[in-house]
This record gives structure tokens, C-alpha cells and sequence, in this order.
């Protein structure tokens, strides 16, 4: 399991990406919404859709559930 979170800023192609904790690209992001804790990026990306539309799991972090 591990906690998962959502970046509230955007990137500049409008995907609000999905890390982990301990990921080093979440420790940049100021801004972010707590998800839950998961087995794996995909129900953490579902329910990350569930706040905004166009969301996208971290290359580094959640690469299973990045798509673009």
C-alpha cells in the first residue's frame, strides 16, 4: 500500500499528475490533494478523475498509469 496523492496545478498540457509519497517530484509540488492509500496508481488515479478531469499517474512514480 502507499499514499497517493494529486498535484492541483495543473502541467502545462492540463493533466493534474498522481504521485506517490517519497516521490521526489511530489516534494516539489506545493500544492496538493491527498487520495488515499492504494495497492497501485490505478484506483488512485480513478479516484484522482473524481476531482479533475484530466489527470495522468507520474512517469516516475505511477508509469503504469501514465498515458501522455
Amino acid at each position: 500500500m502507499a499514499w497517493y496523492y494529486v498535484n492541483d496545478n495543473a502541467q502545462p498540457n492540463g493533466d493534474h499528475e498522481v504521485h506517490v509519497y517519497g516521490c521526489s517530484w511530489l516534494a516539489l509540488v506545493v500544492n496538493k490533494t491527498y487520495l488515499g492509500d492504494y495497492t497501485s496508481c490505478s484506483p488512485a488515479v480513478t479516484k484522482a478523475r473524481t476531482i479533475y478531469s484530466q489527470c495522468n499517474g507520474c512517469f516516475y512514480c505511477s508509469n503504469a498509469c501514465h498515458t501522455s
